[in-house]
């Protein structure tokens, strides 16, 4: 089944957010790279041990570290379906309803969860794929009463990921509350740090982090919010069918669920509306609708499973291959310039990401790069970050730079971001002055260009879209070479 859904979903190493997490790792496992502008990837590598972990896989294994990221994206899959076959286990009785429920999980790894950016599990290594699953265990060891093991998988999410690992332990605690204490969990407002009430945010700050949709409740679309409320109407109708079947595990947790949400959207509502607390926003409370977003999977495949599709292996099929299909189809709209699964052991077809590699290989560690600030989200670049795959130091980028500053507004990532950008500004139409400005400013000595681009530059690689090319104050002219 892990295989399978890799399958369906595909996998891209060096994609959209791990274009803020791999760069953290290859810091510790070669300090030299990124000499520049690596508080935009080390303000998220401060807070967890992720890279830790991924660096020291790397040095025990003595693997590439593309392979390690792909060997522990399949493991994270398998680890996240074992944790839904185990829980399914103590919310079922019928086989086929386990096997159902996760089989649905399994096909919808790559599903939006509603208005948080998220997708159940990413097409690539990162860390809240960690969480995920640990917070699935933890929550296994609470329904079992085996309370150290819920403490031992929290222990092992918090370092990997602090905000999902809150999460996890919140719903693990609301579940408690109402099968033994009914007591009010004042656990699920714990990550609202109280010091960030109190603080207002500069402006550079706060233009920024109004530009996350995604990070206020009232500028959501209306689907976004039929993702938020439908899921309560759903877990209210599992609850009363669990009942009816005698299921009160099951029962319990759909009102666990219920109320998780409903405590995480009264933060959201809170944080959306109070100028004053635009500080924490951040913190998306609605990102809990991530684990609502798995058990929805699992409880809904698991009554489709014991009622529906049954031992008739015609309706599982009439079920799970258009579903697998259409989510297949989904993903390569996503990512239709680059191969489905770009496994480590097989070069890259993409022009960008040949033209990364090619930099990787024959660019000195310390060269400071400028691009297409925009360049994430062009068409034929398909979310891919530079610094992960590229390794090297570049001037600040729009996609993830800019946003990553909303993370911290205690820190001047925004102000510093907008600086760079707005060196950059008009780049599609930038001449060979503009850039000999970026060298004498901002010390950038290598570009890449469009084939359109600047002419009259020393340019060692050049392939059908694009061109590496050095930079200098008095820049030489040299025929492009493949």
């Amino acid at each position: 089944m892990s295989a399978g859904a890799l399958l369906v979903h595909g996998y891209h190493r060096g994609a959209e957010d791990a274009e803020i997490y791999d760069p953290g790792i290859l810091k510790i496992l070669d300090p030299a790279l990124f000499p520049r502008n690596s508080e935009f990837f080390q303000s998220h590598a401060h807070l967890t041990l992720y890279p830790n972990f991924v660096a020291a896989c790397v040095r025990i294994t003595h693997l590439p570290f593309a392979f390690v990221l792909f060997f522990l994206h399949v493991t994270t899959i398998f680890l996240v379906l074992l944790a839904c076959w185990k829980l399914s286990d103590e919310l079922f009785s019928d086989l086929r309803a386990r096997w159902a429920g996760t089989a649905l999980v399994a096909s919808l790894l790559t599903l939006p969860v509603a208005g948080t950016g998220l997708y159940i599990l990413d097409q690539y290594m990162n860390p809240r794929g960690i969480a995920l699953f640990a917070a699935l265990f933890a929550l296994l060891g609470a329904i079992k009463r085996k309370y150290f093991q819920t403490a031992l998988w929290t222990l092992l999410a918090t370092p990997i990921h602090p905000l999902m690992a809150v999460f996890g332990l919140t719903l693990v605690l609301i579940f408690v509350w109402l099968r033994d204490f009914r007591r009010t969990p004042a656990a699920a407002a714990c990550f609202f740090p109280l010091g960030a009430l109190f603080a207002y945010p500069s402006e550079s700050y706060r233009r920024a982090v109004l530009t996350r949709g995604d990070y206020f409740l009232l500028r959501w679309e209306w689907y976004e919010w039929l993702g938020l409320a439908a899921p309560m109407v759903l877990l209210w109708w599992f609850g009363r069918l669990a009942r009816k079947q005698g299921m009160q595990t099951l029962a319990l947790l759909c009102d666990a669920l219920i109320l998780f949400e409903a405590v995480n959207f009264a933060a959201a509502v809170v944080v959306s509306i109070p100028p004053r607390l635009v500080g924490l926003a951040h913190y998306q409370p609605m990102r809990c609708l991530h684990l609502v977003y798995v058990f929805l999977a699992l409880i809904g495949g698991g009554f489709l499973g014991q009622w529906v599709l049954r031992d008739r292996a015609w309706r599982w099929m009439v079920v799970f291959v258009p579903l697998c299909t259409g989510m297949f189809y989904a993903q390569r709209q996503l990512f239709p310039a680059t191969e489905h699964l770009e496994s480590p052991w097989k070069a890259a077809t993409n022009d960008w990401l040949r033209a990364f590699a090619w930099i990787r290989e024959n660019t000195p560690r310390d060269a400071f790069f400028a691009l297409n600030p925009e360049h994430m989200r062009l068409p034929s670049e398909n979310h891919h970050g530079f610094r992960a795959l590229a390794e090297r130091s570049m001037l600040a980028e729009i996609s993830k730079d800019y946003g990553v500053g909303t993370m911290f507004p205690n820190l001047p990532l925004v102000e510093h971001s907008e600086e760079q950008l707005n060196a950059q500004r008009g780049w599609d139409h930038f001449q060979a002055t503009d850039l000999e400005r970026l060298h004498r400013d901002w010390g950038v000595d290598w570009v890449v260009l469009d084939q359109t681009g600047v002419i009259g530059l020393d340019c060692p690689y050049s392939n059908r879209t694009l061109r590496v090319c050095r930079v200098s104050e008095t820049s030489p002219a040299a025929d492009d070479k493949d």
